[in-house]
């Protein structure tokens, strides 16, 4: 039993030299699960995530030549559904981007 556990405590702490045979298998384990991990055991939290959420707020950033004025609420929002591709989505507020010489640069739009 203290063997064991002694051996478990190294492979945790990793207290094999560098050219040992332990130091190779412990190598090879983490290369195995790097690469024959199945994908979908990552991507399945995010899309759970984004679900449970669905009212998050995002902001988008959107460039001049798309909205002539920032009153233009309609064509913002129609311009923001076709970016998205969801056409349920609504602009919550707009803001003007200008650079130092008072030029539009764009706007920042908080979606949900």
């Amino acid at each position: 039993m203290r063997y064991l556990l002694g051996t478990i405590k190294n492979i945790f702490f990793w207290r094999y030299a560098r050219n040992t045979w332990q130091w190779d298998v412990l190598c090879v384990l983490i290369l195995a699960f790097i690469f024959l991990t199945p994908k979908s055991w990552f991507e399945s939290g995010e899309r759970q995530l984004s679900q449970a959420h669905p009212k998050r707020v995002s902001t988008l950033l959107i460039g001049p030549e798309a909205v002539a004025n920032e009153e233009d609420k309609e064509k913002l929002r129609q311009h923001v559904r076709d970016l998205t591709g969801r056409p349920e989505t609504e602009v919550l507020t707009v803001r003007k981007v200008v650079d130092g010489a008072g030029k539009t640069r764009g706007y920042e739009v908080d979606i949900r």
